[in-house]
């Protein structure tokens, strides 16, 4: 039997092999890839496996096709841009020492009001998809069938309380084929997951008590901790490999009411890290170890684009269970459904207890619009279109970036996601920034905003969910001037 033969999905594996090849530099960009013809001889496939293989990476965004020349390994990082400088990954930051509040609550809140208030003509700030990427006619009907035929559905008062069955059962489905293994019972619908980190955090933790976060990180999780009166505690970050787990072994040696880590292991916000496999493993086994929880917030993973599967850290769970895992679609599906699901291992029955006292349950329609729609084909169809266009552009504004930015201006640009996180010289105040822009309709993102710790001053994270058009253009040169005045350089003009 040829290896053409073995499987109907031999193009994703060997496009995983080549994807991987180009993660650790094998073929580096702008390297030609081997044509339809070598594959077929190297590899021992048919024509259409070929065929599949190049156009599923061309897909990925991982490779370009180049008429009558053949594939060639993109490099989408515009010519001129470093990416993130890596942090001392060897030492957490210490822990502000108020007991409870610290103020970044505040601090992120008048941020946040102060954007609502202004008159705002051009968002670079956000990190949610416009209602135009999604497809709102097949959610429509899709809502609209369930009414039909369970009418009585928003006046029944039993249906506020729980979990739907139906939900628990999609959810544990989902769950198997990720690899993680969970019966539907065991499945707590959410309000998206600040609810569930919060349910999670204080399933865990008590007042006082010290939790690990990313540094930078996701500014609502920060209002989170402070909110449940905690200590927030930040572990470095790579731009490569997320989580310092060094700084985090440290941190569990040296502080004793240290009670949970909490992290995004696919697309970080605001970086954009992937925790490669091998690191989420001894995450678990070093977070078991010290019999702390390990709160997993899986936001972006379906944003990933990549050929190999996808691994929620949950998978390397063992009994009694040590890792809470936090899933959520609104970013993915339906923004305004903000409809997610939890486990928290060895502490659910705790999280149930805790989400029947603060809320009692979450809105049923919306729990069986996600177990119809989430991998649905339809559903599958749209994600596909909204990480392409996504990734244009991301694509795009890292082009703006290099065009009208100050020099020496680094970034990430991540495998997926909605943003882009920004590093100017040392110099500029994007928290000054802010203002500046804000004045002119332009809303930004602080790194301010992303930790309590005063080092993302000269920060910004720069989100993707807009076309890229004469409009965002003009928005770039506007603050990417902004910036440079700021250094005493002219304006750059592209």
């Amino acid at each position: 039997m040829t290896l053409a033969s073995a499987s109907p999905t031999l193009y994703r594996r060997l496009a995983a092999d080549y994807s991987l090849a180009m993660e650790l530099g094998t073929l580096k960009a702008g390297e030609r890839m081997p044509s339809v013809r070598e594959l077929m001889r190297r590899h021992e496939v048919s024509l259409s496996t070929a065929l599949q293989t190049l156009r599923h990476l061309e897909d990925l965004g991982q490779l370009e096709a180049r008429p009558r020349v053949g594939y060639f390994v993109r490099d989408a990082r515009p010519a001129g841009l470093a990416p993130a400088s890596e942090p001392d990954l060897s030492q957490p930051v210490q822990p502000l020492p108020q007991p409870h509040f610290a103020g970044i609550n505040e601090h992120i809140s008048l941020m946040l009001e102060r954007g609502r208030q202004a008159d705002v003509r051009v968002d670079l700030g956000g990190a949610t998809p416009p209602p135009e990427l999604f497809d709102r006619g097949y959610l429509n009907q899709a809502a609209a069938r369930l009414l039909r035929e369970q009418p009585d559905l928003l006046v029944l008062g039993r249906s506020m309380m729980g979990s739907h069955p139906d939900f628990q059962r999609a959810m544990a489905r989902r769950a198997l084929a990720a690899g993680i293994h969970v019966a539907p019972a065991d499945v707590l619908a959410t309000t998206g997951n600040s609810e569930a980190v919060s349910l999670a955090l204080a399933a865990v933790a008590s007042p006082g008590d010290v939790v690990a976060v990313e540094s930078p990180t996701y500014y609502g999780l920060l209002q989170v901790v402070e909110s449940l009166q905690m200590q927030a505690l930040e572990i470095p970050c790579s731009p490569r490999t997320g989580l310092s787990i060094e700084a985090l072994e440290l941190a569990l040696q040296t502080q004793p009411r240290l009670k949970a880590v909490v992290v995004v292991p696919e697309l970080q916000m605001p970086l954009g890290t992937r925790i490669p496999d091998e690191h989420k493993a001894r995450l678990v086994d070093l977070c078991g170890a010290h019999g702390v929880a390990l709160i997993e917030d899986d936001s972006y993973g379906l944003f990933v684009e990549s050929s190999q599967p996808v691994r929620p850290i949950k998978a390397w769970d063992r009994l009694p269970g040590h890792v809470i895992y936090c899933e959520a679609f609104n970013k993915s599906m339906a923004p305004g459904l903000r409809q997610g699901w939890m486990n928290a291992g060895q502490w659910h029955g705790r999280v149930q207890m805790l989400k029947f006292a603060r809320s009692r349950g979450t809105q049923t329609l919306a729990q069986l619009l996600a177990a119809a729609c989430v991998g649905s084909p339809a559903h599958l169809r749209n994600l596909q279109r909204l990480k392409q266009q996504l990734r244009r552009q991301r694509e795009g504004m890292a082009q703006l970036v290099a065009r009208f930015f100050p020099l020496g201006t680094r970034l990430s640009l991540p495998p997926g996601g909605l943003s882009l996180w920004l590093e100017f010289p040392a110099g500029v105040s994007t928290s000054a920034l802010f203002t500046q822009a804000l004045a002119r309709g332009i809303r930004t993102a602080p790194g301010s905003m992303f930790s309590n710790s005063g080092r993302y001053e000269h920060c910004m994270r720069l989100g993707c969910t807009l076309p890229v058009d004469a409009v965002i253009e003009q928005a770039c040169r506007e603050l990417g001037a902004m910036a440079c005045a700021q250094l005493g350089q002219p304006a750059r003009s592209g």
